[in-house]
């Protein structure tokens, strides 16, 4: 055995003595054994305190081979290096000597022996392995340390715990509401309170992730059926259980309380469930500053707005809240009048939130709102019980009016859905075209005649829900024939192979939609369509639209194996038909892109928007070498350069080499003249209405367009406001006719603001008279060359949520073939119909120019721009005649590209439309006016 000597410290200076230890080199104990460690003042007679360490060079202890323990006199060492704590290092060397005496320490066998303390200078020199053990201690240390640190951080993490708020309710089974319980001042609440708050401790006490945890639960609320607790509980648990917990929480329960001893009956307590909330929420709710309690009073509607609402915006960094009542066996019918709050974006948004409950819950949400919508947009929710909740959470410093809402209360639905039986019919979701409630299954058992067969047609179908995918279906559905169906859906048909079909509709707990619209129909399965062609999806549509070109069935079934007309028509590789002006647009119409092939030109040319090709050198040389601006209208260099009519001119002169720079966010004039008078193009409300079987516009969707009336004709024209006093529309529109004096300014009256023709009245419009009407002087009544007039107003309008100006483009502002623009009016919806009384709006195409000469051939200058349709019967037509045509651009904004001027019939598909190509006439509107 090997014997470790340690060296005697200086006794003069410390007044202690140290003594020596021995060692041995068991394979299960490789490091150095210090038996005993005696310390104390010289002379003085000290007991020793004993200490019992595995320690080596870089020591380390190793548990489970010492004899004693105790504390460690580590003042006792002379070398502050000298330390025998756990996972210290003894730096000091000893001398080696050896015996053969061994002992039993903890099953390690050891020997000890106490010698004299020497010279602790006098150093005995290791064996010739010596470093074969400074290794494997190395390893030993970093493993040991490795593992203490992922201990220590196992432990911590266990320790840490976590903040949990859960918001839930319950239903209080021998209990029967009392009006008191409205009032969370009562008595009769607080008593009721204490019960709950006593039954909910006595639950969470039998769960064993909830019970050491719970701190605290507050009653926020009750209500009818028999008396539902709104509660929230606060938890402080261990991060490594909240997941536990949380599902713990979300699963429902029922706890009764012991009677007690002067108790009648247990308190029963059912539907026991919560889920986790933001505790800042609750923090909130405790300020009552900005809460409201209302109560239906029979079924007068009652309003209700945000703080300030309308003259000044609502709080910021609050919560505000509305608690909704109605009486018993009622529903609550909410709509929201007005609705202004921040846009919805990334930063967090201020949002509105409107539950079918009393509790702030995800589950019971029923629509979450933010940004602005126009007065048309459907915002009409209805409620399953006899309560809502709507909840305010505001943000940043946002400028915005809030809401204004009414809401009152109808009987609750005895029964949904029935039984129909008739040759054919209609029926809709529950209180359609307002959001059907929560919460509710219907079905409809429909027979027609024993000899017919049945089908049905959805018109109308919207039952979205968020982050649902639509071919799932998990939540809201409609059941046809075992299929289910869900989302947002064009028209459909579903039929039966009988004279009998079920529907059924289903909604869950939370998120509502505006539901469907639909009809059932007999027909005879031998001829299921008379006189007409039949989509694959059972669909009738008339003979004459078959290989038109346009997909009227949503399966594009009608325009399959079809033989093209190539007067008009261009044939597709997958035998779809396709209009020719559509052909090398730089837009794929065809799905195999074959419109767009053999377009390319030659090496070292350039191929115009008309598919015209030039020598590449003339592209970018401030030429319009094509004729349609395509070959200057990706030079976006944005540098100064010599002026052409193909440059931008800033106002200090100096021109720029970049195609449309006007109003895009980017100064490129050193003068930044570009980025000047963009106060235009801009819609107040940003969310528009889903298109229900037509094309009517949202109210204040387009805020530019103006309707022109003449005495005693009502709307003849459409305008667009450019400027508080200037309108632009067309010249064709003041051309004396049969003994009336168009031309006269004091025969017109304009209204702006204006949505639906009959409401010329409504809160919001502004009546007009014109002072003076500026046709151009080169105008064309034969050739409607030059269509166009500048209108100025009797006096000026004021801007308003409805009424905005449209953005002019300048001299060089270019609209690509192929761009998707919209036209608006109240024009005829058909030809030779009448005239609209909701402001209509489509989606059409800029048509390149040598295709529109082509198709309308002698009749198109350069004065003129052609639009074709995106789908069938989009036009416009008689009426619209001098309304705009609204271009939208990459940040949002509307250019004005054309005037509605003339066209070959209304909504002809093979037809396109001629309109007055704006730019052209910028100089002289600005000449003419100022603008």
């Amino acid at each position: 055995m090997n014997k470790v000597l340690l060296g005697r410290g200086n006794g003069a200076e410390t007044g202690y003595s140290t003594l020596s230890a021995s060692y041995h080199t068991k394979q299960n104990c490789k490091h150095f054994l210090l038996s005993r460690f005696c310390a104390g003042p010289s002379g003085r007679g000290r007991p020793c305190a004993e200490k019992c360490v595995l320690w080596g060079v870089g020591g380390v202890l190793r548990p489970g081979c010492c004899e004693w323990t105790g504390s460690l006199c580590s003042s006792a060492l002379t070398q502050p290096s000298l330390h025998l704590g756990p996972g210290k290092t003894w730096k000091s060397m000893a001398f080696i000597q050896n015996t053969g005496k061994l002992r039993n320490m903890n099953g390690c066998e050891e020997g000890v022996e106490f010698l004299p303390a020497n010279n602790s200078s006098k150093v005995e020199k290791g064996g010739p392995r010596r470093w074969v053990v400074l290794v494997a201690v190395l390893a030993a240390f970093l493993a040991l340390s490795l593992l203490a640190g992922l201990l220590a951080w196992h432990f911590q993490d266990r320790n840490v715990r976590v903040q949990k708020i859960f918001n839930g309710y319950l239903s209080v089974r021998n209990e029967n509401f009392l009006d008191a319980y409205e009032n969370s001042n009562s008595t009769e609440f607080a008593n009721l309170a204490k019960k709950v708050k006593e039954a909910l401790k006595f639950l969470y006490s039998g769960i064993p992730v909830l019970g050491p945890y719970h701190k605290t639960s507050t009653v926020t609320a009750f209500s009818e059926g028999s008396v539902i607790a709104y509660y929230w509980s606060e938890f402080d648990i261990p991060k490594h259980l909240v997941k536990e917990a949380e599902q713990a929480m979300a699963e429902k329960r029922m706890v009764t309380v012991p009677p007690r001893a002067r108790s009648v009956s247990s308190f029963v307590m059912t539907s026991v469930v919560a889920f986790p909330s933001d505790p800042r929420i609750i923090q909130n709710t405790q300020d009552n500053s900005c809460s409201f309690a209302l109560h239906a009073q029979g079924s007068e509607p009652i309003r209700f707005s945000t703080p300030g609402f309308p003259d000044s915006p609502y709080p910021s960094h609050a919560r505000c809240q509305w608690t909704l009542r109605g009486d018993a066996d009622s529903v609550l019918s909410l709509t929201f009048r007005s609705f202004d709050v921040a846009t919805c974006d990334e930063r967090g948004s201020d949002l509105v939130t409107v539950y079918d409950t009393l509790s702030p819950v995800e589950p019971r949400a029923v629509v979450q709102l933010c940004g602005t919508y126009p007065p048309s947009y459907n915002l009409t929710f209805l409620s399953s019980q006899n309560v809502l909740l709507i909840t305010l959470v505001t943000s940043t410093e946002r400028r915005h009016p809030g809401f204004e809402a009414v809401f009152f209360q109808l009987p609750r639905m005895s029964s949904c859905g029935g039984y129909l039986r008739a040759a054919q019919g209609t029926f809709n979701s529950p209180y359609y075209p307002g959001h059907y409630p929560p919460n509710i299954n219907c079905t409809w058992h429909i027979e027609v005649p024993d000899n017919k067969n049945v089908k049905v047609r959805f018109k109308a179908f919207f039952l979205q829900e968020p982050n649902v995918p639509v071919g799932s279906c998990t939540k809201d559905y409609v059941e046809i024939n075992g299929e289910k169906y869900c989302g947002e859906r064009p028209q459909f048909v579903a039929s039966s192979r009988s004279n009998k079909i079920t529907v059924h509709f289903h909604s869950d707990q939370s998120y509502t939609d505006t539901g469907f619209l639909a009809e059932f129909l007999s027909f005879d399965a031998r001829d299921p369509c008379p006189g007409s062609f039949m989509c694959n999806t059972g669909r009738c549509i008339r003979k004459e639209l078959r290989c038109d070109g346009w997909a009227d069935c949503t399966d594009y079934s009608d325009e399959l194996d079809c033989k093209c007309n190539a007067t008009y028509q261009f044939t597709c590789r997958d035998k779809f038909c396709k209009p020719l002006f559509w052909v090398c647009d730089s837009v794929k119409d065809c799905e195999d892109g074959s419109d767009e092939e053999g377009c390319s030109c030659p090496p070292n040319t350039f191929k115009c928007g008309n598919g015209k090709c030039l020598p590449q050198s003339q592209q970018c040389d401030r030429k319009d070498d094509c004729g349609d601006g395509s070959d200057e209208a990706k030079c976006q260099d944005g540098k100064a350069v010599p002026c052409t009519e193909h440059t931008h001119r800033c106002l200090n002169g100096l021109c720029v080499d970049k195609s449309n720079p006007q109003c895009d966010g980017n100064e490129d004039c050193t003068d930044g003249s570009d980025e000047k008078d963009c106060d235009c193009g801009r819609r107040s409300f940003t969310r528009q209405s889903r298109v229900v079987g037509g094309e009517n516009s949202d109210q204040g969707e387009w805020p530019w367009q103006v309707s022109l009336h003449a005495q005693g004709h009502g709307h003849l024209c459409g305008a667009s406001l450019i400027s508080p006093s200037w309108m632009i529309s067309a010249a064709h529109c003041f051309v004396d006719d049969r003994g009336f004096r168009y031309s006269e300014h004091s025969v017109w009256t304009a209204f702006l603001g204006l949505h639906d023709q009959s409401k010329r009245n409504a809160p919001g419009v502004q009546e007009r008279g014109l002072q003076r009407i500026i046709k151009h002087p080169f105008f064309n009544d034969f050739t409607f060359d030059y269509d166009i007039a500048l209108l100025q107003l009797d006096r000026p309008v004021e801007y308003s949520a409805t009424i905005r100006p449209i953005c002019l483009p300048a001299a060089d502002y270019t609209f690509p073939t192929g761009k998707a623009i919209w036209v608006t009016g109240w024009g005829h919806t058909q030809e030779a119909g009448q005239g609209a009384m909701i402001l209509q709006k489509g989606e059409i195409r800029v048509i390149n120019q040598t295709t529109c000469e082509h198709l309308l051939p002698q009749q198109i200058t350069p004065r003129m721009i052609c639009v074709g349709y995106l789908s069938g019967g989009v036009d416009a037509c008689q009426g619209d005649s001098g309304g705009p045509l609204s271009s939208p651009e990459e940040d949002g904004r509307m250019f004005q590209a054309g005037v509605v001027s003339w066209g070959e019939g209304c909504a002809q598909r093979n037809k396109p439309g001629v309109y007055t190509r704006l730019p052209v006439f910028r100089d002289w509107i600005k000449a003419q006016i100022g603008v």
